[in-house]
Parts: C-alpha cells; sequence; structure tokens
C-alpha cells in the first residue's frame, strides 16, 4: 500500500498525519477510520496476512499506530520508508516497494475508499498468464483529473494517463492493482527507468512504460460500486458518506 503522499489540499489535517491517516469516519470521531484503516480491512478480508506500507511524508504517524493495526486486523505491517516523499512523485514510490512486489501483491493507493468487492472481483479475474491486473470503473462518467485508461479487446491496457479525451477512454483506473510476483522484475525496471526520466512521474507512467515494451497490462471492471479518490475537502466529505452508509 502506498502512504507515503502528503495531500496538501487536505489541510489542516495533513499539517500532521499522511493522507492515509486522514480520518473518513465521522468527523469529530477520535476513532474514526482512516484510509489505512478501510485498506487493511479489506485485505485482512480476503485472507491476506502480511501487508507492506510504503510510508514518507509524516511517516512517524504510522510507526505509532502500527502495533494497534497489527492486533485489530491481525496483519503483520512491514514499514517501507520512502526518503523521497515530499520531492517525488509515486513511480519512485512505488519502486522503492520492489522487493515486497517479488511474492505477488495486490496494490492500493493510500488514498482511495473502496468496498472489498474490488479486492475480490481482481482476485477473480486471476490466471490465463495475467501478470498484472488493474481494477477499472467502466461506470463513472469522466473528466479531467481522473487516471484515465484505454484497453484493446486483444491487448490489453494500451494507455493510461490523465492527460487524455475522457470520450476516448473505457474507464478510470481506481488506483489498486493485482501484480504477480513473474510480473515484479520488470515492473521495478520501468519503474526506474519511469522516475530518472522524471521524478515527478506516476507509476502509472511506469505501467505504459511496461505497455511501450511490450508487456501486457489486463483490467478487470469492477461494476457499479462506490468509491472515490480523496484529494480534497469535497472528495473526503464524499468519502465519509461512502463510510456512513457502509
Amino acid at each position: 500500500m502506498l502512504a507515503a503522499g502528503a495531500g496538501r489540499r487536505l489541510r489542516p489535517y495533513t499539517d500532521t498525519l499522511p493522507k492515509a491517516l486522514v480520518p473518513v469516519g465521522a468527523e469529530g470521531d477520535p476513532d474514526a477510520a482512516t484510509v489505512l484503516d478501510l485498506t487493511l480491512g479489506n485485505f485482512a478480508e480476503i485472507g491476506l496476512t502480511e501487508v507492506g506500507v510504503v510510508v514518507g511524508y509524516r511517516k512517524e504517524a504510522v510507526y505509532e499506530r502500527q502495533a494497534a493495526l497489527e492486533a485489530k486486523y491481525g496483519l503483520k505491517l512491514t514499514l517501507i520508508d520512502n526518503d523521497k516523499a515530499e520531492e517525488w512523485n509515486n513511480a519512485y514510490s512505488l519502486w522503492c516497494a520492489r522487493d515486497a512486489l517479488k511474492d505477488g501483491v495486490i496494490l492500493a493507493n493510500g488514498d482511495t475508499v473502496h468496498p472489498v468487492s474490488v479486492e475480490r472481483t481482481l482476485l477473480d479475474a486471476r490466471g490465463d498468464g495475467k501478470k498484472i491486473i488493474l481494477a477499472l470503473d467502466t461506470v463513472k462518467k469522466l473528466a479531467d483529473e481522473e487516471m484515465k485508461v484505454v484497453v484493446d479487446p486483444e491487448r490489453g491496457m494500451t494507455r493510461i494517463t490523465k492527460l487524455m479525451d475522457p470520450a476516448e477512454a473505457t474507464g478510470e483506473y481506481i488506483g489498486v492493482t493485482l501484480i504477480e510476483g513473474g510480473a515484479a522484475e520488470a515492473l521495478a525496471d520501468a519503474l526506474k527507468a519511469t522516475f530518472e526520466r522524471d521524478p515527478q512521474l506516476y507509476y502509472e507512467d511506469g505501467y505504459q512504460e511496461l505497455v511501450n515494451r511490450g508487456f501486457r497490462i489486463d483490467v478487470a471492471p469492477i461494476g457499479d460500486v462506490r468509491w472515490v479518490e480523496i484529494d480534497n475537502h469535497d472528495d473526503l466529505a464524499r468519502g465519509r458518506e461512502i463510510v456512513a452508509g457502509h
């Protein structure tokens, strides 16, 4: 799980907390769930026992909660330090977790509130030689800010970028991916090439680099589910609605 980002648009929460620890439960509740809580709960529900969490900005807040989170969710957490979290974008952040990828993982962004059905959809899509599977929302109406994906029925994902006419896109990547261990080395190499080209690029640009090299990336449509990427206070309000409705 990537939890190294600062989330400056969520101040004042993120003056002292990383984005993944901003409360998305009821406002004012000292025990309100965070995105980290919700995602760990999903992981525990599908039977995972170990989780790697990439930390950077305000990482001490995650270290302080590590033991309590392990006890609450029955998971072993390995915290992976990203030493450039405040300067570089998340292509480097995911590369920091390259050793963890070798065991096969479900990757989740630290700002995506989503139901456990997303993880189950990815697990159900495994097999047939698939190495990387992206969770794709093909229902939502897209605008400029979304991470848009074009899928070819024969070749899998062909493009992933925010910089695309929404009308061209098959759907939106929601920030959750199943990565088989066999893809780890190729992905790590593509991520390294990506952040060396420009440290401000996203790990999704690393996915594009992989596809450009001839590597196949598949997608799994998640259906009509409620989820949100929390970038700002409006998103946070929507996240709280989703959590309240669970």
